[in-house]
């Protein structure tokens, strides 16, 4: 064939747009020669239901700067739509299409499958890139991001000039990321009219999406792969945990070969049903085939999470049943995440939600029933590989008329750390900037908590301080900590202690050694915050010692990689590194000190009836079991606020009540605090500090 003849096929292949020459037999992106699988995967990307829509998209993206595209999912879009651009050749050189996802589960595995398919290295033409992991170089032309990654960049790069194509994938998640994202981008694309954007959504409820980017066409690609049997309760089950792990059971005993998915809230519930999962199938003995079970959660470490992938088991023997994948995961799991051999779903109907209360500044993890859309998404990973069936937990009239509508997440989250990257972006307008504005006592909330940091000045400007702080991939009050922990001499154990908080718990705390894993806890400094920091230290100590020390091996060296990047970061901003003599008295002291530099919003007083009192809030509270404490101090901040079967303080560590009025002055003040409880507490700790000041005074 000519070259000619070749380079117009390809044109009317692209719908038009003007086309590279395509070889029949090397490969475009590195010039080697394709591989027989290339060749075999293609084949299966013709068979997915978005194929046959490649000229038409390929069409309205030459016509227009925005496309927005609803298909289901399964249908192809997340792994063929980035290729149908670059075979377009809407690139220039030295630019690179983005493809953003909801986690790093579905960076890493989606970006990992395109490679394959495109026949090239990871790391190379096709990259990712999630928090604390590149895995991208010079020569990547694709790269699939997290959401909060490509914000990023955009501090770096306000106009994202290194990107030709954006592609935003699951846009109907509607994560408070992508509603950032939405509202940038739109000012991005103003001043970039070369930029193309995509916005991919896996539910028809695009029409918000199409009026905010002035009318943009909406392209539908229409039906799964394969068709997916749905099955429903008769009646409303009591225990969803126990009806889940009883339908596994079911399944692997009575139903043809095949991977399950199950859905469930949380670590400790997804923990029991592996463990419940495993117990079961080995009490039916040599009646069935072999299983491999599964975990899958945010926190899990990414080597874990990638364990997902592995095939089946294979039979015992020749004769012998077959084996068979077993996947718990939370709501993840819904998104671009492709698990191969999956073809049995069940959904109980529930998933674990972050909802925010700014009135008492508390982040609640609840458990709430799950949407229309997201049920819809769930049964769609039984209908990826083959024909599948999707068991839901509840009722049909359930699913039709008590399924509530999915809320975005940026209508019930904390907005500090978005607030603080909107104003380093150079976004001032706040209130007009968001697709769906978020009340407005959580924005007031945001920006008092910024001011009181010292990211924002009396007029709401972004100061010198803040812009440091918003360079760290942490949440404001841990990035204050860690910028001001020089000032203390201690910014190497701070360091530690922001890794480990960032990284997946490194305690190991097993059912059957529970009483030994509480004592080697309670070996480490009487701290929380404290103990994290010595154990990320022996992230060079050998297996043996982690098991002794009941440490989790993979979150240590998680944290150790933070850690890292952390001081990569710190390095670039000329921040100074030190310690503190180990041997000084006052080595604790000034760690405590410089944890409260970042945390004196969050601190809670023990009251004589012996539970705790947050000072600005006034709420009773409880230490967490899982503390470290030795005794209940007197005045104690804490990292994280749960709401359980009672109001707990987690990840705490003792203080005292003179730093406040030393650290924090400005917030500490009697006319912040109207509440009679905290205004008691205060005086008398106001008073305390003249006698001091007095006594001092009286000695020389």
């Amino acid at each position: 064939m000519s070259t000619e003849k070749r380079r117009e096929d390809n044109s009317a292949h692209t719908g038009g747009a003007t086309a590279p020459l395509l070889p029949e037999v090397f490969n475009p992106w590195t010039g080697w020669k394709y591989s027989q699988r290339y060749f075999e995967m293609l084949d299966k990307r013709k068979a997915l239901p978005v194929w046959e829509k490649r000229c038409k998209f390929l069409r309205y993206l030459h016509d227009n700067q925005t496309v927005i595209l609803v298909g289901e999912a399964g249908s192809g879009k997340s792994t063929q739509i980035p290729q149908f651009v670059l075979e377009a050749n809407f690139l220039k050189k030295h630019s690179m299409v983005a493809c953003t996802q909801p986690n790093r589960v579905a960076a890493m595995s989606v970006s990992r499958r395109v490679a394959e398919e495109m026949d090239v290295t990871i790391g190379e033409e096709v990259g990712y890139s999630i928090p604390f992991e590149d895995c991208s170089s010079p020569k990547t032309i694709l790269k699939y991001l997290t959401e909060c990654m490509l914000l990023r960049e955009a501090m770096a790069d306000p106009l994202l000039e290194r990107y030709k194509v954006i592609i935003l994938d699951e846009a109907h998640e509607r994560t408070l990321d992508m509603d950032v994202l939405f509202g940038f981008l739109k000012v991005v694309l103003r001043n970039r009219p070369d930029l193309k954007l995509v916005i991919m959504s896996a539910t028809l409820e695009a029409e918000n999406f199409q009026e905010w980017f002035n009318g943009a066409p909406l392209m539908k690609v229409p039906g799964r792969l394969h068709p997916v049997e749905i099955f429903y309760t008769v009646h409303p089950e009591r225990d969803y945990l126990e009806a889940a792990i009883r339908t596994v059971v079911h399944i692997h005993t009575r139903e043809p070969p095949g991977g399950i998915l199950v859905f469930l809230t949380g670590e400790e519930e997804i923990e029991d049903a592996c463990r419940k999962i495993t117990k079961e199938i080995c009490n039916l003995g040599d009646q069935v085939g072999p299983t491999k079970v599964f975990p899958l959660y945010s926190s899990l470490p990414p080597a874990m999470q990638q364990e997902i992938f592995q095939p089946s088991p294979a039979p015992l023997n020749e004769d012998g049943s077959p084996g068979r994948k077993i996947v718990v995961s939370t709501n993840i799991a819904e998104t671009s995440l492709t698990i191969d051999g999956i073809v049995y779903v069940i959904d109980p109907g529930f998933s674990e939600q972050y909802v925010y209360n700014p009135r008492i500044r508390v982040d609640s993890l609840l458990v709430s029933p799950i949407s229309k859309a997201s049920a819809h998404q769930r049964s769609g990973h039984a209908g990826r590989t083959q024909p599948g069936k999707c068991f839901r937990l509840y009722t049909e009239r359930s699913f039709n008329n008590d399924l509530p509508q999915k809320y975005p997440e940026i209508l019930r989250s904390n907005l500090a750390t978005t607030v603080l990257t909107l104003k380093k972006l150079g976004i001032d307008d706040l209130v007009h900037f968001f697709l769906d504005p978020p009340a407005p006592e959580t924005l007031m909330r945001a920006l008092e908590v910024l001011h009181y940091l010292g990211a924002l000045d009396d007029d709401g400007n972004l100061t010198k301080l803040g812009e440091i702080m918003s360079e760290f991939p942490l949440d404001p009050q841990m990035s204050k900590m860690l910028v001001v922990s020089a000032e203390f001499n201690c910014s190497n154990e701070i360091l530690s202690i922001s890794a480990m908080l960032s990284a997946p718990n490194c305690f190991v705390r097993p059912k059957e050694a529970k009483t030994a894993a509480d004592e080697a806890k309670a070996r480490s400094p009487s701290a929380c915050h404290i103990s994290y920091k010595v154990a990320v230290l022996t992230t060079d100590e050998d297996l043996s010692w982690c098991l002794e020390n009941f440490l989790d091996e993979r979150a240590l060296k998680a944290a150790d990689d933070v850690r890292q990047q952390l001081v990569r970061i710190m390095a670039r901003l000329n921040l100074r590194l030190c310690s503190p003599d180990f041997n000084s008295p006052d080595y604790y002291v000034n760690i405590r000190k410089a944890l409260l530099a970042g945390y004196f919003t969050q601190v809670a007083h023990l009251e004589r009836t012996g539970h705790y009192l947050t000072m600005k809030e006034t709420q009773v509270v409880h230490l967490h079991p899982s503390n470290c404490l030795e005794h209940k101090p007197e005045w104690v901040i804490y990292n994280e606020y749960v709401l359980t079967s009672r109001d707990f303080i987690r990840t705490v560590t003792d203080i005292r009540g003179e730093w406040l009025i030393d650290i924090a002055p400005h917030y500490y003040d009697l006319s912040n605090f109207p509440s009679c409880e905290a205004e008691r507490v205060l005086r008398r700790l106001y008073r305390k500090r003249e006698k001091d000041k007095q006594d001092t005074k009286n000695r020389k």
